[in-house]
């Protein structure tokens, strides 16, 4: 019994510490953005739909790569806010429009996608790291930046906080 005590205590331990270690490796990371007002969104997704935002509802734009391990596993969490909020995904530098629909149809994922083939968005926005949240609040106001990975809870918890 004191074996399983002690055992549950190292790996709460460590869980926290991993924890505290990904805030400050975020907060590090944090894109250093010109303006907290969401840009004028009107793009041309890879499925061939405009995407226009309009204040009123919370928007997040997820910033990602194919080539990006951690963005391969958020992708589902990604998903699972774009089924209930605006969401636009901006791909860096990930190939071709039928590259990222076969990466997307791989994960299973089906969320708005704008190819970023030169990375222009990303040097926009100043961002070193993928993937990067953005969540802004249904004003237009930038409310929540996450670097790296992000549970769908916590998603869609910042989500509804930015209603």
């Amino acid at each position: 019994m004191k074996k399983i005590i002690h055992f549950t205590k190292e790996i709460v331990i460590t869980l926290a510490v991993l924890f505290v270690l990904m805030l400050v490796i975020g907060a590090i990371r944090k894109p250093k953005l010109t303006t907290d007002t969401v840009p004028d969104v009107a793009v041309r997704l890879i499925d061939g739909k405009q995407f226009h935002y309009e204040k009123g509802k919370p928007l997040m734009i997820h910033f990602w790569g194919t080539w990006c391990h951690v963005c391969g596993m958020e992708a589902a969490n990604v998903d699972a806010v774009a089924k209930r909020y605006p969401v636009l995904t901006v791909a860096n530098n990930s190939g071709t429009d039928e590259e990222i629909r076969s990466y997307l149809e791989k994960k299973g994922v089906s969320y708005p996608v704008y190819n970023d083939t030169d990375g222009r968005w990303s040097r926009a926005f100043h961002l070193s790291a993928f993937p990067t949240t953005l969540i802004y609040d249904s004003h237009g106001k930038l409310k929540y930046t996450d670097v790296g990975y992000t549970t769908t809870a916590g998603l869609l918890a910042r989500m509804k906080m930015a209603e």
